[in-house]
């Protein structure tokens, strides 16, 4: 077997990535993670600040990243576009694809139609609407599409209505799209987490790392983590569905 010590940054290094939502959460850890190991990588986020914080802040702590980032929303159109413009001009192209960017959600009744439309239009749609684009620029090199999920498409909280409908239909659309991109050459994985310190979950900081201490919660970087093992698999090899649960979350 290959020296372990190489084996992670030699799949990764020089690899055309994008991450959506990669300011905060699991998809700024996993930027981080790709970039320390070479990848190159477009981003972006909903809020400014965040993105700026992420990007000097990664920037910093690896002086030679090839990373570049913007604002942008991936229920919006215009702003897909001008991701995977920003990705030609800069990458030269895209070999991952990380759909990440979402957000929380309650139940059916909490929310005004408006309201739940644009929670699927980022959930679900705007995995779609990356995936697409994606799809047309790796169908003749091959690549590598990572759909984030959730174990809320399992366990189905009558208090998450609207988010377990997203990320139901993500579980759906991630199986039939290996079945379509499989022979071209494109991998396709879905990654289920369980509870995850994020801004997407209630409560403090202080409260996040209680329950990341009774082991009832996982960090962002456990994901990223996840993500990077489904990227480095041998070519016969493809992880399609992979369930991360804190070890201490019963559910």
């Amino acid at each position: 077997m290959e020296n372990i010590d190489n084996f992670f940054s030699e799949k990764i290094k020089g690899k055309r990535i994008i991450v959506t939502g990669g300011t905060t959460g699991i998809g700024r850890s996993t930027v981080e993670l790709l970039i320390s190991l070479g990848g190159r990588v477009v981003t972006f986020g909903r809020d400014k600040e965040d993105l700026d914080k992420a990007i000097v802040e990664i920037s910093a702590k690896y002086p030679n990243a090839d990373l570049y980032g913007t604002t942008a929303d991936v229920s919006e159109s215009n702003d897909v576009e001008r991701i995977f413009a920003m990705a030609d001009e800069k990458l030269g192209g895209i070999d991952i694809l990380v759909n990440n960017a979402g957000i929380s959600a309650n139940g059916i009744t909490d929310y005004r139609p408006e309201e739940w439309r644009y929670v699927i239009e980022t959930n679900l749609l705007g995995y779609m609407a990356f995936t697409d684009p994606a799809v047309k620029r790796m169908e003749k090199t091959g690549g590598h599409i990572i759909n984030i999920g959730s174990m809320s498409a399992e366990t189905r909280e009558p208090t998450g209505t609207v988010y377990v409908t997203t990320k139901s239909a993500i579980l759906g659309f991630t199986a039939a799209l290996r079945k379509e991109v499989n022979p071209l050459g494109i991998k396709v994985s879905l990654i289920e987490p369980g509870a995850v310190a994020t801004d997407m979950q209630p409560g403090s900081e202080k409260e996040h790392q209680a329950k990341i201490d009774k082991l009832e919660m996982l960090e962002a970087k456990d994901i990223a983590l996840s993500i990077l093992f489904c990227l480095c698999q041998p070519e016969r090899c493809d992880v399609v569905t992979m369930q991360i649960r804190p070890f201490m979350q019963i559910i």
